[in-house]
């Protein structure tokens, strides 16, 4: 079965930089559109970024615009989420989620994705 681990979440200082990493195993990541989500307690998950199944279109929400890039390696069957210029406000649970064809999940809600992990801890704090 498919398989979706997310890496590299932890503590950082504000202003500071962190690279989330994406790893799909069970099925090849090339005809998936890859998405980044995010959730506070109490809070609706929020679209953060998205990549399209080709990389040829991305999706950043109005909060991360300038700081955060999305990128894949289909090769390496990756999704990747570089975090620059945090802030606390950013702090929360980040979660990877795949979308295979017919790419009907929301960008900006998460509704439709098949595939999901189990999110990795993004914490910015002095």
């Amino acid at each position: 079965q498919v398989q979706v681990v997310e890496s590299g979440g932890g503590l950082v200082q504000p202003r500071g930089s962190l690279t989330l990493s994406c790893t799909v195993s069970g099925s090849s990541i090339s005809t998936y559109a890859m998405c980044w989500f995010r959730q506070t307690p109490g809070k609706e998950r929020e679209g953060v970024s998205c990549i399209s199944y080709g990389g040829a279109s991305t999706y950043y929400g109005d909060s991360v615009k300038g700081r955060f890039t999305i990128s894949r390696d289909n090769a390496k069957n990756t999704a990747y989420l570089q975090m620059n210029s945090l802030k606390p406000e950013d702090t929360a649970m980040y979660y990877c989620a795949a979308d295979p064809p017919p790419h009907s999940g929301s960008w900006v809600t998460g509704v439709g994705f098949a595939y999901w992990g189990q999110g990795t801890q993004v914490t910015v704090s002095a």
